[in-house]
This record gives structure tokens, C-alpha cells and sequence, in this order.
């Protein structure tokens, strides 16, 4: 499996307490159909080895949005596409339907911490990159598309935060280091 990137996307904004549960975690916004996992690991130092920080769940909204978790899904599973490695490498590489695909709707809303959004460089540019929210932020809503959230592994996304600085240059190397779809039923699994 390939190395990825993940975008951390904080605000100031400090009303979060509606739309989030007592984990801190933003209220899933429309049903959970499939969860997706990341383990995540880190490097301190140049040429240290690889330390796992852990697993983060993602749960994903398909029957809201279904042609970007089915994007997300398969970009998850390490698939091929025409020929090259399908993945996340943090280079905004191609989606499953060619170079970009269209922004599907904007009918789900950035409610605060764990929610996870396409990245994109302006309207129906949708790739490969997406971003986990720390807090909510509402100024990004009909701009990218919500299609699930964090279920499980907040703390991992806060120890990644953690990692970031004032100048946007991380304090060491993150990296997905495996991912996969969760093949357990996703209603046995919410009992």
C-alpha cells in the first residue's frame, strides 16, 4: 500500500457543541452505509523508522452521496486505475472517473470535528484528496462535498493535529500506512 496524505482543516470558530457528541465528534449527518479505515503512522526524524499512532474509522454517507463514496471507497481498496496505482499519495491524483469528477451536492454541511470533505481547487475538481475537519466550519459548505465523518480514531486525527505548525510544515511524516474497506455490516457494527 501506498503512502497518503491527510489534510487537517481547523477554524476559530468555538460553537461546535451542537452538532457534536460527547466524544467531541460531529453527529453523523444521514445514515452510515459502509466504514472505511486508515492506519496511521509517523517519523519524527529523517531515516527513523515508521511508529503507528493508529486506526481511524470513517464512517460514509452513500446513500446521500454515492458516486463520491464510491470513489472514496475504491481509492481505499488500492485499486488500478487505467493501468497505475489508485490511491492516496497526496498529490490530488486522479478519481475513478478520470482526471476529476463533478461535485455531486452540497447537501450535507461541515457540523464540526471528524467530518470528512473533498479536497478541490474550485467548483467540479474533485480528485483523490480529501480533509478531516478539527471543528466546524460552516464557511466551507457549498464548496466541498461532505460525504462521511470519523466514527472512531479521533485521537489519532488530535495526535495528527498536534503534529502541525504555524507555518503549515508538520513536525514529522504522517502516513496512511494501510487502508481498507471494513467488511463488517455496517448495522451489526452500529448495534
Amino acid at each position: 500500500m501506498g503512502y497518503g496524505a491527510i489534510t487537517l482543516f481547523n477554524s476559530s470558530s468555538s460553537d461546535d457543541e451542537s452538532f457534536t457528541n460527547s466524544d467531541g465528534i460531529a453527529q453523523p449527518a444521514a445514515d452510515v452505509t459502509s466504514k472505511v479505515f486508515f492506519d496511521i503512522a509517523k517519523q519524527t526524524t529523517p531515516n527513523s523508522p515508521y511508529q503507528p499512532l493508529g486506526r481511524v474509522v470513517i464512517g460514509l454517507y452513500g446513500d446521500v452521496v454515492p458516486k463520491t463514496v464510491k470513489n472514496f471507497e475504491t481509492l481505499c481498496k488500492g485499486t488500478t486505475i487505467n493501468g497505475q496505482p489508485a490511491g492516496f499519495d497526496g498529490t490530488g491524483g486522479m478519481s475513478i472517473y478520470g482526471n476529476k469528477f463533478a461535485d455531486e451536492n452540497f447537501q450535507l454541511k461541515h457540523t464540526g470535528p471528524g467530518v470528512i470533505s473533498m479536497a478541490n481547487a474550485g467548483q467540479n475538481t474533485n480528485g483523490s484528496q480529501f480533509f478531516i475537519c478539527t471543528t466546524k466550519t460552516p464557511h466551507l459548505d457549498g464548496r466541498h462535498v461532505v460525504f462521511g465523518a470519523v466514527v472512531e480514531g479521533m485521537d489519532v486525527v488530535r495526535e495528527v493535529e498536534g503534529m502541525g505548525s504555524r507555518s503549515g510544515r508538520p513536525q514529522g511524516r504522517i502516513v496512511i500506512s494501510d487502508c481498507g474497506i471494513l467488511e463488517e455490516k455496517v448495522e451489526e457494527a452500529e448495534s
